[in-house]
């Protein structure tokens, strides 16, 4: 369970206390793979605190302030998987951490902290989280190679791209009616580029198929079936938003699936993966000089199997 906290100012750290309250009232912390984050503050808004810098970047500091206010709001001993800006091997040791994991950072930088660790007995980025859907899939360029390379696992958030998959019915409704959308990422438009539209009749067509009520929960099932050891971090608004990422466990797509999908706003790897290959499959460099053939690579396991 990952805890989306205080990555927004609006959330103060009230996500960690109502999932705290959750597993206190059943009984059930240990029953819970529990994953916070530190950087943030959650004091942004306390009037009590004035020097809010304190709580805020990834300094020693920050970072005990933030595991503390973590356990204390969580009501717990320990945390499952801390997401750092840099690695600490001290949380570890002292058991209140159990795995680290890194978000939103260039892969250069994951593989060499853990080639760090890995020269200094210390403690390797297990997990990393960054932003991956259908319609935004430069992750796949640096970031599954590494993750693969390294043996780490995947966390992909805005999965459903700040809700801009829909039909085009749902954006007429939405048009029509005035409750438009999420000006998602970087000040976009609510509404979707031509590419996100050809994207999102894609997965209308695969989800007739597969018999899918949804294309949202086709659009969690194509990163679910796009590489291993992937969790996506459930997001939506709605019930009807967690109804579709319920719904993806149970969608099974096939290669032939996942290349139409590719195929329709194919990504560009550029240089040098387009010279020299992903190390999956040929490039113009290798083909010229023979017929290489490549190991295939470990299949993710189909949550519907």
């Amino acid at each position: 369970m990952y805890l989306h906290r205080p990555w927004f100012p609006s959330q103060d750290g009230e996500s960690e206390l109502f999932i705290g309250e959750w597993m206190q009232s059943r009984g059930i912390r240990d029953q819970i793979f529990l994953a916070t984050k530190y950087t943030n503050s959650p004091a942004i808004r306390d009037p009590n605190v004035a020097q809010k810098i304190q709580f805020s970047g990834n300094s020693l500091k920050s970072m005990h302030l933030g595991i503390e206010g973590s356990l204390k709001r969580l009501n717990t001993s320990y945390i499952d998987l801390f997401y750092l800006m840099q690695a600490l091997h001290g949380l570890v040791l002292s058991r209140k951490v159990l795995y680290l994991g890194i978000s939103d950072a260039p892969a250069w930088v994951v593989t060499k902290a853990n080639q760090y660790a890995r020269d200094h007995a210390l403690t390797q980025f297990s997990v990393y989280q960054g932003m991956w859907s259908i319609l935004e899939r430069s992750f796949e360029r640096d970031i599954i190679p590494m993750a693969r390379d390294e043996g780490i696992a995947l966390a992909p958030w805005a999965v459903l791209a700040g809700g801009k998959i829909r039909s085009d019915a749902e954006e007429e409704r939405r048009r029509q009616s005035g409750e438009k959308g999420r000006a998602y990422y970087n000040g976009t438009h609510w509404e979707r580029t031509e590419d996100q539209i050809n994207d999102c009749k894609a997965l209308e067509k695969v989800a007739v198929e597969v018999g899918a009520k949804s294309i949202g929960a086709v659009a969690i099932a194509y990163v679910l079936h796009k590489t291993t050891f992937v969790f996506p971090i459930i997001g939506g608004r709605g019930v009807e938003n967690l109804l579709e990422n319920i719904e993806a466990l149970d969608i099974a797509l096939t290669d032939k699936h996942l290349k139409f999908l590719d195929s329709v706003a194919p990504l560009d790897l550029g240089f040098p993966h387009n010279f020299i290959g992903d190390g999956l499959s040929t490039a113009m460099f290798n083909n010229a000089n023979g017929h290489p053939a490549y190991w295939p690579a470990a299949k993710p396991i189909s949550p519907a199997h």
